[in-house]
């Protein structure tokens, strides 16, 4: 999956709207307007469970990623480290049919 989901996570953030970062994520989590989280595998576990609660209660599909929130922000084509993603709009990407493909 790893390959096919990062050019697709590519696609989402070129073409789409996608919001880097846990805080951001949980207040679009809280607002409803989130269609997917992606969630790194090493967030700080007191975030991770914030947002597998909140997209729990909002019904939102959440993904982990497998790798560290340093490879999910090099996926992301960014210099920093990143623990979670809020899809509000994917684009011309398929990421949310491969992750339903995926759950």
């Amino acid at each position: 999956m790893g390959a096919d989901f990062i050019r697709e996570l590519q696609t989402a953030i070129n073409t789409g709207k996608v919001v880097l970062g846990s805080r951001r994520t949980i207040k679009l989590l809280s607002t409803g307007k989130a269609k997917l989280v992606i969630l790194a595998k090493n967030a700080p576990a007191i975030v991770a469970e914030e947002i597998k609660y909140k997209a729990k209660l909002s019904n939102t599909p959440l993904y982990v990623f497998e790798g560290s929130s340093k490879d999910l922000g090099a996926a992301c084509n960014k210099p920093f480290f990143v623990s979670a993603i809020a899809v509000i709009d994917e684009g011309e990407s398929g990421l949310l049919d491969l992750v339903k493909g995926q759950a």
